[in-house]
């Protein structure tokens, strides 16, 4: 039998949240911290596969002796730490950025954003209907997925997964400045005409629905799109010998779209234009 190699054993840090007693790997931010005692910290912009890029601002917590609040997700914990999840000054200001982004980007299909509202009691109507909104028609000009920038918040997720973290496309950036700071692609360009590869590696990683696929789109313009009805089944794709696993989402026996479990050694939640849209083939009953 081959002997499997074990990893160098990490530090344990210990620190206390709310009062309680954590110990978490050396390394380990306190977001990790907070889900592991099952604290229950809003964030928008963190994902599992990136490196956090601190946009969003929803997961600031307290530190004792900081002199600002800090961003939960890339603030690594520290032995002896005192961080406090719930208190005045944090939820006052998670309240803050939720009627800023709410106001201002339609989040209407960002999970969880309508529970943290009315946590919070956010009130976004308060700046009035003319607080600034992009006011943008969504982009379709490809039928694999949709550009939807009214849904955007800047997180800059797209741009790290299209960027140096994953893909190394490179198609997307960050264009204008202040209000008029959108992702578009060079020159504003149509997506055909752009560097885009179509992996939908970052469709995987935006947490709006600002970028979605067609499919999805078109479903939900019709009243058709039902999560709660769907079912989930993880396969590996067939159109290479890499080994991708593809998490198929059927609905009314039609496959939906497709993702990839972020916790794969083989993908991380990645996929190629085969994987994330090749699956038409499946079900042609022609």
């Amino acid at each position: 039998m081959t002997a499997i190699p074990l990893g160098v054993p990490r530090r344990l840090v210990e620190f206390t949240v709310d009062g309680q007693a954590a110990r978490v790997p050396e390394g380990a931010t306190i977001l990790d911290a907070c889900r592991a005692a099952g604290k229950d910290v809003p964030t928008l912009c963190q994902g599992d596969t990136l490196t956090p890029k601190n946009a969003c601002r929803v997961c600031v917590v307290e530190v004792e002796g900081a002199r600002t609040l800090v961003p939960a997700c890339s603030r690594r914990a520290e032995a002896g730490m005192e961080v406090r999840t719930d208190t005045e000054r944090a939820r006052h200001s998670r309240k803050l950025v939720l009627e800023l982004l709410a106001s201002s980007v339609d989040l209407s299909t960002t999970p969880k954003a309508a529970e943290w509202i009315k946590e919070y009691e956010a009130k976004p109507d308060r700046f009035g209907p003319d607080a600034a909104r992009l006011g943008e028609a969504p982009k379709v000009d490809n039928d694999l997925y949709v550009r939807d920038y009214d849904k955007c918040i800047l997180c800059y997720k797209c741009v790290d997964a299209c960027g140096d973290q994953w893909q190394n496309t490179f198609a997307i950036s960050v264009t204008g400045r202040g209000f008029d700071a959108r992702i578009a692609v060079e020159h504003d360009a149509p997506l055909t005409d752009s560097a885009c590869v179509y992996c939908g590696n970052c469709i995987e990683v935006c947490p709006t629905g600002a970028l979605s696929f067609k499919s999805e789109f078109d479903m939900r313009a019709a009243g058709t799109w039902d999560e709660a009805a769907q079912s989930e089944t993880t396969t590996v794709c067939a159109y290479c010998g890499v080994g991708c696993n593809l998490t198929l989402h059927v609905q009314d026996n039609e496959i939906v779209k497709v993702t990839s479990p972020h916790d794969n050694p083989v993908t991380h939640g990645n996929l190629c234009i085969k994987g994330r849209f090749g699956y038409q083939h499946v079900q042609n009953r022609d």
